[in-house]
């Protein structure tokens, strides 16, 4: 018993002095600086490498690359213009008159925004007191919005109260009496206005039917197109309801890529019908819209050549030629793309060609949610506005076609300092897309060249409004001079700052 007590003692004894002692305090945070000091020295041994390639110059492709997207993205120089809507000095305030102007304004947002534009400067030119417009109800999109519903009505009301007086109906005793009903000349001077005053010899009302085209984009006075560009983009501003749901989106769009393009693409239904354009289109699809255009009585042209109408550039570029186009010009698919339009004809089946090369599509219904578009639901107008705002603070600004949003939108980018908007040539387009599909032309650098030659004038730089077009005379002259809302320049945009 004594000799087993006795080895384990001493197997006890020799095996403690090969056990590790339990470690100090001290030693413990000698450890942990160690391991601190240790982890720096190798962070900045790898960082350093890091460091030094970052303080290297570009290689000339890669500065070429960059100097290029800044190229595709950047505004082009407004060379010092900037807007100026104030009246000259003999320029006279509203009078109180008790002759009234009633108004019907027709077609779809923007026809109905220039229209009204018009409109003040009529009653203006008359002498007359505007009665808050009715808005068209009848149009293809049949929409129900009142002038409230879609504009601020008190700002337009305050913000022009020195211009034109404007009340919101007429006053009780002057809804029964008759009315000169008018459907006033399109493009009209200044003089055939100064002649339609004779009216209120005989009626204290006049009612005007259609508001698009009333008045003429050239020779007019000055302060009469100033007038309009303060009715356009100063008065007619959105209600408080779309307004901040712009704001937000844009605001979203930046948080998701710090740029983006705004891409109007007009390839609805309606416009397709409209244009007789069905390149593309199934049989059933391109009779569909033939029947469509029949029983539109309000559509003039009811037999249209399809082939004919896409070789002249009066059809709206598809979404499958807008993707090349994009393509050719030098934007990454990974650009950020919203898509400000209706409903496109053919759905997400149509889009599939413009998606395989620019995945990041973004629409409304994306970025809002269900409980934010639901109030505008079955108010196209209202929808349309929305799409106004995210094109109007867009990057870039591309429409398929000119219509009339594309005209707007272009013509206030302008006048906000020449933000940048890509007028494709849709006639040259064709001719490019016609051989690529004859295997004439590749996708590629032959292309890129041919495509970004061909618009480098038509970036939205400033340039003075366009006439007529040569050889067309008469009242047909007016037809064909560039839109005042597309360009109001030079009478809304100035270069010295007397204005």
């Amino acid at each position: 018993m004594v000799n087993s007590r006795g080895y384990s003692h001493s197997r006890a004894s020799s095996t403690s002095k090969f056990l590790p002692r339990r470690p100090t305090l001290y030693t413990i945070t000698v450890y942990i600086i160690l391991l601190f000091v240790f982890s720096i020295v190798i962070f900045l041994f790898y960082t350093r490498d890091v460091l030094e390639d970052e303080q290297k110059p570009l290689s000339s492709e890669d500065s070429q690359f960059v100097q290029m997207q800044d190229e595709l993205w950047n505004a082009p120089s407004s060379h010092g213009l900037h807007p100026c809507v104030k009246p000259t000095s003999k320029y006279k305030a509203t009078q109180r008159w008790d002759r009234y102007m009633t108004v019907k304004s027709n077609g779809g947002l923007n026809q109905m925004r220039t229209g009204i534009s018009d409109m003040v400067a009529v009653a203006r030119i008359m002498n007359a007191t505007l009665v808050i417009p009715q808005l068209d109800r009848r149009s293809f999109w049949k929409d129900s919005s009142t002038f409230a519903d879609i504009f601020d009505e008190l700002h337009f009301m305050t913000t022009l109260q020195g211009d034109v007086r404007i009340v919101k109906e007429l006053p009780k005793q002057l809804e029964s009496v008759p009315r000169a009903r008018k459907h006033f000349t399109s493009w009209s001077s200044m003089g055939y206005y100064q002649e339609m005053t004779h009216l209120w010899e005989e009626y204290q009302v006049i009612h005007v039917a259609k508001s698009d085209s009333r008045l003429a984009n050239n020779d007019l006075p000055i302060d009469i197109q100033r007038l309009r560009c303060r009715a356009l983009y100063h008065a007619l501003r959105f209600s408080p309801q779309i307004e901040n749901l712009g704001k937000k989106l844009v605001e979203r769009l930046r948080s998701r890529g710090r740029r983006y393009i705004a891409l109007h693409l007009r390839y609805e239904k309606d416009m397709l019908s409209f244009t007789g354009c069905t390149y593309g289109l199934t049989d059933a699809e391109s009779e569909e819209l033939r029947i469509m255009r029949e029983n539109t009585n309000h559509w003039k042209m009811k037999k249209i050549n399809a082939t004919e109408q896409r070789i002249g550039g009066f059809c709206p570029l598809t979404p499958k030629e807008i993707g090349i186009f994009l393509r050719a010009l030098g934007y990454l698919p990974s650009t950020l793309i919203y898509i400000a339009a209706g409903e496109i004809y053919g759905g997400d089946a149509r889009l599939l060609e413009l998606k395989s090369r620019f995945p990041n599509l973004i629409f409304k219904e994306t970025i809002a949610t269900q409980e934010e578009l639901k109030a505008f639901a079955h108010h196209s107008s209202q929808t349309a506005a929305l799409d106004y705002i995210i094109s109007i603070e867009s990057d870039v600004f591309i429409p398929s076609h000119s219509g009339n949003m594309a005209r707007a939108v272009e013509g206030h980018r302008r006048f906000l300092g020449h933000r940048k908007t890509i007028t494709p040539d849709r006639k040259g387009l064709v001719d490019i897309f016609d051989k690529l599909e004859a295997g004439q032309l590749k996708e590629g650098s032959s292309l890129s060249y041919l495509v970004t030659q061909m618009h480098k004038k038509r970036q939205g730089a400033p340039r003075k409004r366009g006439g007529s077009l040569p050889g067309v005379r008469g009242r047909a002259r007016f037809r064909t001079e560039e839109s005042f809302y597309e360009n109001p320049y030079p009478e809304c945009i100035c270069s010295s700052k007397k204005h």
